[in-house]
């Protein structure tokens, strides 16, 4: 279950790396495949996400600088691949978001190294795991 406020309904603005898709569905799938989640529960979660994708998320693209990025971080922090994609886009996300006077973004993660990296490269963080 996603927290009502990372909901689109929720009016946030969120932004997602284009990855995100296929760290999602690698997720439900392999929860899916361990018996931890019905075959059913899984096609409908993933259902709902992909709707969620396409009408209430921001896609960031996955360029060559953000990928030159993401190696420099996966090199610096030894970052797991897919978090080291996901932390530049947010680090570029908030910078722009600095500059132009909209305030600072939150990167919503429970994951405990790439937290420390987001904190490192001055990215501020929520885990969702601190709010029932």
């Amino acid at each position: 279950m996603v927290s009502p406020e990372l909901q689109p309904a929720a009016s946030n603005l969120i932004y997602l790396a284009r990855i995100t898709d296929v760290e999602v569905t690698s997720a439900v799938v392999r929860r899916q495949r361990s018996g931890n989640l019905s075959v059913s529960d899984a096609a409908a979660t993933l259902q709902q996400f992909r709707q969620d994708l396409t009408r209430g998320y921001h896609l960031i693209e996955v360029t060559p600088t953000l990928l030159a990025a993401a190696r420099s971080l996966a090199e610096r922090r030894g970052l797991r691949a897919y978090d080291a994609v996901q932390l530049p886009a947010a680090v570029e996300l908030n910078a722009r978001w600095i500059a132009t006077g909209t305030g600072t973004i939150t990167l919503v993660s429970a994951d405990q190294e790439l937290k420390a990296a987001a904190l490192a490269e001055a990215v501020p963080v929520e885990d969702p795991n601190l709010h029932p």
